[in-house]
């Protein structure tokens, strides 16, 4: 290949990147308030509109910055931490392509510990606020996370175990070569886990309402009670900016039709269309199981979790036998 087309192709596949970080950042704010617009029309309510949440987003920008007396840097630096770590995150994950400049540094483990850095944050940050819900939220919500993320780990494994590695694009490539992978027990087992896992991690129905600040049963919102102003607006837009990336993963995993593996601007103008289309569809869906699906209580979410990770246990079991007798 000569060295024009080598730089075409890295300039290409730069885009890809910026995409999907442009994506996952912008589209967030837009992904709620289609999902708030759905069940408000399921509900029989007019809703706000889709644009409702950047309009929430740029009233916090104006407001003055507070920070309470007493608090140290894990309170001042969680909210941009939990942004950069989403941003960082949707940069890895194939989102848009399969080839990317950062593909090769894409592993699971890596995008599982991204996640997981913007929870401890928020966590550490609930603590250093030094009230009693700060202190309640962190704790519900580590424990929350001590079970989710093995969870992710595993059910993305599970589909990994075929591919022969734990790099997030190569797994993605091999599903669009072999789509008989997703509908194996394993692949399907393992969906299901993920789907539960998503629902945890970012907070919605059946485990936590986002929605609510009712202290017996929030978990988010009990860590961020102490922000305001643009750090508010940053740790809404990092939960925004997670819900997205958590369904864009689900959707590239098992829905990896769309995701362009050459570099081509076309293909890329393509997978973004498909990209947006797919997660509007999921978070449809979610909105509306949200409508007639009741938060579970607080006692019962541990055993959701562990029955989420059972699942992702078995496809991983399963994956290893039908490899093995492949």
């Amino acid at each position: 290949m000569s060295t024009a087309g080598e730089s075409m192709n890295t300039v290409v596949g730069y885009v890809a990147v910026a995409g999907q970080v442009l994506a996952v950042g912008a589209g967030a704010p837009l992904l709620t308030g289609w999902m708030r617009q759905v069940r408000a029309r399921l509900e029989g309510r007019a809703g706000a509109g889709v644009l409702q949440p950047w309009r929430d987003v740029r009233k916090l920008l104006r407001k003055e910055p507070i920070t309470p007396v007493g608090t140290g840097p894990a309170f001042r630096t969680a909210p941009a931490l939990l942004v950069a770590t989403t941003a960082v995150a949707a940069a890895l994950v194939p989102l848009l392509s399969t080839r990317t400049p950062v593909s090769s540094h894409a592993d699971l483990i890596v995008v599982v510990a991204l996640i997981s850095l913007g929870t401890l944050g928020l966590a550490l940050a609930g603590l250093d606020s030094g009230t009693a819900f700060g202190g309640m939220g962190a704790s519900r919500e580590m424990t929350v996370a001590s079970l989710v993320e093995p969870t992710l780990l595993l059910s993305v494994f599970a589909l990994s175990i075929p591919a022969g590695t734990t790099n997030v694009p190569a797994i993605v490539s091999g599903a669009l070569h072999q789509p008989a992978r997703l509908a194996s027990p394993a692949g399907l087992l393992a969906v299901a886990a993920l789907a539960v896992a998503v629902l945890a991690e970012t907070g919605r129905i059946p485990v936590d309402n986002p929605s609510t600040h009712l202290e017996l049963t929030m978990i988010h919102e009990a860590m961020v009670l102490e922000y305001a102003g643009p750090d508010l607006a940053l740790v809404e837009l990092g939960a925004q900016m997670r819900l997205t990336l958590l369904l864009g993963l689900l959707s590239s995993l098992f829905l990896p039709w769309g995701i362009a593996t050459a570099p081509s601007l076309t293909a890329l103008a393509v997978a973004l269309v498909l990209f947006a289309v797919k997660v509007l569809l999921l978070g449809a869906a979610l909105a509306a199981a949200e409508v007639f699906w009741a938060k579970i209580r607080l006692f019962r979410v541990p055993e959701l979790l562990a029955g989420s990770f059972l699942l992702a246990l078995l496809a991983v079991t399963a994956s290893y036998f039908l490899s093995g007798a492949s």
